[in-house]
């Protein structure tokens, strides 16, 4: 995750703690809420983390997740129109029998010889008056049922002019056997409004001709049972038909059953959805497992290859990709580690080649120095040319030697064969030593050194021969690039290294030179002349010196600017460094040095710069 991406992701929380209203909730709550908040903010912070981390690194955690998801997404929206169908079934169902029902007990009321529905009631008789009818109705109604039923009967008045109790009472309900836990209100439980049941079937009622052609239209409407203390009793279904032009026949029917039956399946669902989306994501585990482990075995082999283990190999099982993929990995490591033991050979030849060939020209080397010594010495006997060529003579076998010295060495580093004499000597000693012949050819081309060094000095554990060598090398290639100018050199360690960085304001280094200019050979102007007999061979030698030590040699330059040079080393031989004192950036060096440019660096600045 990018730093654009965590920024935005905190935007909100850091916006809330910088606004005044954030900072005083903060500021009110008790000590233990906030560590308890940053202690969960922690916890969260590391598991969100953790878990990005895992996404990415796991190819095996992506495709069980994303087949956990994708499987409890697929059954839950299966199981949610699933549900939905059962339930749309169940509820015409019941419509359905509650209709029939209502019907045949309209029929089985109508049919009734001791009370007559269709008749005025008569307030004064026993048997005719408007509750009575009802009552006798009602439960009329309710045994044309049977005992099988689970569903109350209700009969409305619907004329209290014609008989003034039903003003007062105008229900009459009855409740089946199987019924008689519950508590039945029929005013709260059928709806009385504009769109209610009542509605509709006073509307029925209106239109009945009372004829033996018409027959009115059962109506219905789910509902929810309410008790007489006002308390809902679950989910219900009302059916209502008309009784002639002065009552009214109710069915109610609990749905608790249906409910019940509805929470099974829905439970069921849940159960059988999860256990086949924990079965899909182990078989997407297993199914994945077999294909990540060979990759995982791939990759683990081609670590321990990159390594420098060339005999490891895959194990090939089968004939198929996976198999394929595992014969041509070993295959591969074969040819590799065939094509490496023949580059091997190869520069062992070479090196053996360079350093006998280095051996076998001393002999003639010093046979033919001696010649020209005395060539040399006599040159102000002969002529002017003959002189001059003993002059030219002489300075190239110098340069010749050097060059034999160089291969010798850097014969010995390739064949592992340097050591380091480690001794506890004064670094700023071995610049003021190594500045010599720098120095004065910087005086020949009209500049001069400057020394920034500790007034204390700069003690460590090194190999006095190897680093003069370094800070030679790294002088005189500062003076022969630097046009003239000043070269400065300055000193500084701190509790872990010490450090030497030489800056010329010279050509310069062009984009990319700073990790060629320790390549053996390599020269930044091809046309420059080496006016001061240098082989090719100092910079890459004097890398190989710093790495000798555990230290670094590194470089840094820009055209028109010229470079700098630093070398670290530790203090003590054989620690590892975590820093430099001296910065490389040489602006960063002439800040801290100061605007003079002549105050010495304290020992105890510490300036780190991470490793290229």
């Amino acid at each position: 995750m990018t730093a654009v991406s965590r920024l935005r992701q905190r935007y909100w929380t850091t916006a809330f703690r910088q606004s005044s209203f954030g900072r005083a909730v903060i500021r009110r709550l008790p000590v233990r809420v906030k560590q308890g908040l940053r202690a969960g903010y922690r916890w969260q912070h590391r598991a969100a983390g953790r878990l990005r981390t895992r996404w990415r690194r796991s190819l095996q955690f992506r495709v069980v997740s994303t087949t956990l998801l994708l499987c409890v997404l697929v059954i839950a929206v299966l199981g949610y129109f699933l549900v939905e169908t059962i339930e749309a079934d169940l509820l015409a169902s019941a419509e359905k029998s509650a209709t029939a029902q209502a019907a045949a007990g309209r029929s089985t009321i109508l049919g009734l010889s001791n009370v007559l529905v269709l008749q005025q009631p008569e307030p004064d008789s026993p048997t005719a008056n408007a509750p009575n009818v009802a009552f006798v109705a009602a439960r009329a109604a309710l045994d044309q049922g049977g005992s099988a039923g689970n569903y109350l009967v209700a009969v409305y008045l619907t004329d209290p002019q014609a008989d003034p109790q039903a003003a007062s009472v105008p229900w009459v309900a009855e409740i089946s056997s199987t019924s008689a836990t519950y508590s039945f209100s029929p005013s709260a439980t059928i709806s009385s409004g504009p769109t209610g049941l009542l509605a509709g079937v006073s509307q029925e009622q209106s239109d009945e001709k009372f004829d033996n052609q018409y027959v009115p239209v059962p109506q219905y409407q789910p509902t929810t049972l309410v008790g007489n203390d006002g308390q809902s009793l679950g989910p219900a279904l009302a059916v209502g038909v008309p009784l002639g032009p002065y009552y009214q026949l109710y069915y109610v029917y609990p749905l608790t059953s249906e409910q019940s039956f509805l929470l099974l399946v829905q439970r069921v669902l849940v159960g059988v959805g999860l256990a086949l989306a924990v079965l899909l994501a182990a078989i997407a585990s297993l199914v994945t497992r077999w294909v990540v482990l060979p990759v995982r075995h791939a990759a683990q082999a081609a670590q321990r290859l990159s390594a420098g283990h060339l005999e490891e190999r895959m194990r090939v099982l089968g004939v198929d990709d996976l198999a394929a993929l595992a014969t041509s990995f070993n295959e591969m490591a074969s040819s590799l580690q065939g094509k490496l033991r023949e580059l091997e050979e190869l520069s062992k030849v070479q090196r053996q080649f360079v350093s006998d060939v280095s051996h076998e020209l001393r002999t003639p080397l010093t046979t033919i120095k001696m010649a020209a010594d005395l060539l040399f010495q006599s040159r102000g006997e002969l002529e002017p040319g003959p002189a001059r060529s003993a002059e030219l003579l002489q300075s190239q076998l110098e340069r010749f030697e050097t060059l034999l010295v160089d291969l010798l060495e850097i014969s010995r580093y390739d064949a592992g064969a340097a050591t380091l004499d480690a001794d506890l000597v004064d670094v700023c000693d071995l610049v003021r030593n190594s500045a010599g012949d720098a120095q004065q050819l910087a005086e020949r081309r009209g500049g001069r050194i400057e020394f920034r060094l500790p007034a204390t000095g700069c003690f460590a554990e090194v190999d006095r021969r190897r680093v003069e060598r370094i800070l030679r090398n790294i002088l005189v290639n500062a003076v022969e690039h630097g046009e003239g100018k000043d070269v400065v050199v300055t000193t500084a360690m701190d509790n872990d290294a010490v450090a030497v960085s030489v800056r010329d304001y010279g050509v310069g280094l062009r984009p990319g030179d700073e990790q060629q200019v320790f390549e053996r050979f390599w020269r930044a102007d091809v046309s420059r002349a080496r006016t001061t007999g240098g082989t090719g061979l100092g910079l890459a030698i004097s890398l190989e010196d710093a790495h000798l030590h555990g230290g670094w040699l590194q470089a840094w330059g820009e055209r028109g600017k010229g470079s700098v040079f630093r070398l670290t080393l530790p203090k003590l031989a054989g620690h590892e460094l975590a820093g430099s004192p001296l910065p490389l950036d040489p602006d960063d060096a002439e800040l801290t040095s100061g605007a003079n440019g002549h105050r010495p660096i304290p020992h105890d600045q510490d300036h780190r710069d991470d490793l290229a």
